[in-house]
């Protein structure tokens, strides 16, 4: 069969080719012969504030690109940092009043900062994504906005106006109202006659709105362009992200769409710096592991590990671990998939799958950077494993998370991850088990008469945690109860009769016992029993002692802890 030669593919493969080299030189040149940081702009997303520090024609003329603003720090994509329009745009931009920082970018990259001049025409204030969300909107809804109700007449007004940008407006009340209650995501879901809007507040998806679905292509456009994703594609799935700035916060937005029946589902993700600035000792942990995990993170070396589902706040947890221990006498860095929140004073990097740098990669080149502290989003394979645990024995303080149910379970996963258990049992100081529930709503809950079948659970969990040799009337608190806390739902709470989450904790140190039994391969069972005698509550115990307190209830905590569990 004779071989076919598809010119086509061949010279667009040799494009990429040279493409590829010309970054991967003007990389090396950056680094090695103009120490100025090195950029690839195809793939980020362009600030138009930049652009209107210089115009496009002294942008073309300058052979540069402006393609971030913070403050007044201008970021400048340019060819060569020594070039004549190099020097002269950076002089008239420090004439208007900016500080220059230059960038080495390839031709193709700052020809993508050109080809976004044409957006200005449609943009007002913009903030790291390709077009604009306007912070008056944002702060005009954080100060209206306090119910759910208030938010469905904010976005029905916004979609009733004949404003010019009407989608604009409708976005970014959207995005206010869900600010404004605390909303961690937004999901944009089309069905065969209208589109859902829902906000998950606290945890759980509310149904906000149903709307017209002719306004959704126009919604689904305007996220895309602000993501910095191809407005053609909606066969496959794209991942994007854009921010905005709110009182001088900035709030990150990662967004999501995934093709659906009668359209992409679009999801958009609320990185609001507010909800991370949490103090350890806010997060509902007991006063006693409060404690211990204090004596934990401020061991010079060791691993202390996270486990527990997506959205059960080990990122918060493990953030608050580093804003504890940071000061600047010591280094942190992070790899993370992706960077939720900036820490300052932390160096934080993010992981590039299409680059290959993975939290393998990433651990061995934080490694090369001498640090004190290192945290790894999460360990997944067994070669991250074995270099986490080898760090922890090399003097370094290691945070990471893992995928288990319980704290019991971390062990058996390490070693099921071919972690060596002779050297496990010396590196792992601390396995840690989070999930989240819904606090009682403070302003319309009630005391009420405890049920039998309530009575039945209590005295179950109680009993059990008394045979282990757990005292749980030292949590101040009675097994002797007759009333227990609900709330019926207020507008304070947006009538669920919740507000807030609070954390229910387990942990298991690595002590004697449990090095005795690590050699056998042990079972979460074998690892739960030797780990008793630290008396330390397991999850249905912390979770029953905040009943008890009346900070959440029953159907909560039994949402998120199988109470039932031997």
């Amino acid at each position: 069969m004779p071989l076919s030669f598809d010119e086509e593919k061949q010279n667009k493969r040799l494009d990429e080719l040279k493409r590829d080299e010309e970054e991967n030189l003007l990389q090396m040149l950056a680094e090695t012969q103009f120490h100025v940081p090195y950029i690839d702009l195809t793939s980020t997303s362009i600030d138009n504030d930049a652009l209107r520090i210089l115009s496009e024609t002294e942008s073309r003329q300058f052979e540069v690109g402006p393609f971030n603003l913070v403050g007044k720090k201008l970021s400048l994509a340019v060819h060569s940092p020594t070039s004549d329009g190099a020097l002269q745009a950076r002089t008239i931009a420090e004439s208007r009043g900016y500080a220059v920082s230059f960038f080495m970018a390839s031709r193709k990259s700052i020809e993508k900062v050109w080809s976004r001049y044409k957006d200005l025409s449609y943009a007002t204030t913009t903030r790291a994504g390709g077009l604009d969300i306007s912070q008056d909107v944002l702060v005009e809804m954080a100060e209206r906005v306090k119910t759910t109700d208030d938010a469905i007449r904010f976005i029905t007004q916004a979609i009733q106006s004949k404003e010019t940008h009407a989608i604009s407006r409708i976005l970014e009340t959207i995005l206010g109202a869900g600010i404004a209650l605390g909303a961690s995501d937004v999901h944009i879901e089309p069905e065969a006659d209208f589109i859902r809007l829902r906000y998950r507040l606290d945890g759980v998806l509310y149904n906000i709105m149903n709307f017209d679905a002719h306004l959704y292509q126009l919604l689904n456009s305007r996220v895309k362009l602000l993501s910095g994703l191809k407005l053609t594609v909606k066969e496959v799935p794209q991942d994007g992200r854009f921010s905005s700035f709110m009182n001088e916060a900035e709030i990150n937005y990662r967004t999501s769409l995934i093709p659906g029946a009668y359209g992409e589902s679009i999801v958009l993700r609320i990185l609001n710096p507010k909800s991370i600035q949490v103090n350890l000792d806010e997060l509902g942990i007991s006063p006693e592991l409060y404690e211990i995990f204090m004596r934990e993170i401020k061991k010079p070396n060791g691993m202390i590990l996270l486990t527990g589902p997506t959205g059960s706040g080990k990122t918060t947890t493990l953030y608050a671990f580093l804003q504890k221990i940071y000061t600047p006498e010591i280094k942190v860095i992070t790899i993370e998939d992706p960077i939720e929140y900036h820490l300052p004073g932390i160096t934080q990097t993010q992981t590039d799958h299409k680059k290959g740098y993975t939290f393998l990669e990433g651990l061995r080149s934080a490694l090369r950077q001498d640090p004190d502290v290192i945290m790894v989003g999460e360990i997944r394979d067994p070669e991250t494993a074995k270099i986490a645990v080898e760090s922890a024995l090399t003097g370094h303080l290691v945070f990471s998370t893992l995928h288990t149910n319980n704290a019991s379970g971390v062990i058996p996963r390490l070693i099921d991850l071919d972690v060596n258990p002779k050297i496990l049992v010396s590196a792992l100081g601390c396995s840690i088990a989070q999930r989240l529930c819904r606090k009682l709503c403070t302003e319309c809950k009630y005391e009420r008469e405890v049920t039998a079948e309530e009575k039945v659970r209590i005295n179950t969990i109680w009993e059990k945690a008394a045979a282990e040799g757990k005292d749980l009337s030292a949590r101040s608190v009675s097994r002797e109860v007759t009333k227990l806390w609900s709330a019926k739902g207020c507008p304070h709470c947006n009538n669920t009769g919740y507000k807030g989450r609070v954390g229910i904790f387990e942990a298991i140190l690595t002590d004697e016992a449990i090095e005795k039994i690590i050699m056998a391969s042990p079972t979460e069972r074998d690892i739960k029993k030797a780990s008793l005698a630290q008396g330390i509550l397991d999850m249905k115990e912390d979770g029953l002692v905040k009943i008890l307190k009346g900070i959440t209830d029953f159907p909560e905590v039994m949402s998120v802890v199988d109470i039932t569990e031997d």
